[in-house]
C-alpha cells in the first residue's frame, strides 16, 4: 500500500499561484499513473489532472487546461500540481491518488488516497 501526503495548499488571491506536492511512501510511484482530484464543499470529488508513469503524458480536465501543470519526480517519489491564474471556483480540498486501472478521470479507479490539502482562492 502507498501512503500519500499532500502539501502546499493555502489561501491565495485570484490570479495567484500555488504549487501542490504529493509525497509517496511505502511503495514507489514509478510505473504508476498518478492523479489529482478536488472536492469543493457540497460537491462531489472531481478529476483535475493525471500523469503517466514516465511523466510525458499529462491529462487535464477542461476547466484547468492552460492554467495547471502536473509533473512528477520518480526519484523523489513525488508528484506536483502547479496551479497558476487561480480562480475562486478552484477553491477545494485537493487530493492525490494512485491509479489502479480503467479510466483515469473516474475516482473509483484510484486507490491509496492522501488526506488532502485545502486551497482557498479569494476574489
Amino acid at each position: 500500500q502507498m501512503q500519500l501526503v499532500e502539501s502546499g495548499g493555502g489561501l491565495v488571491e485570484a490570479g495567484g499561484s500555488l504549487r501542490l506536492s504529493c509525497a509517496a511512501s511505502g511503495r514507489t510511484v514509478s510505473y504508476v499513473v498518478m492523479g489529482w482530484f478536488r472536492q469543493a464543499p457540497g460537491k462531489e470529488r472531481e478529476f483535475v489532472a493525471a500523469i503517466n508513469w514516465y511523466g510525458d503524458r499529462p491529462y487535464y480536465t477542461d476547466s484547468v487546461k492552460g492554467r495547471f501543470t502536473i509533473s512528477r519526480d520518480n526519484a523523489k517519489n513525488t508528484v506536483y500540481l502547479q496551479m497558476n491564474s487561480l480562480k475562486p471556483e478552484d477553491t477545494a480540498v485537493y487530493y492525490c491518488a494512485a491509479h489502479r486501472s480503467g479510466s483515469i478521470n473516474y475516482r473509483g479507479n484510484y486507490k491509496d488516497w492522501g488526506q488532502g490539502t485545502q486551497v482557498t482562492v479569494s476574489s
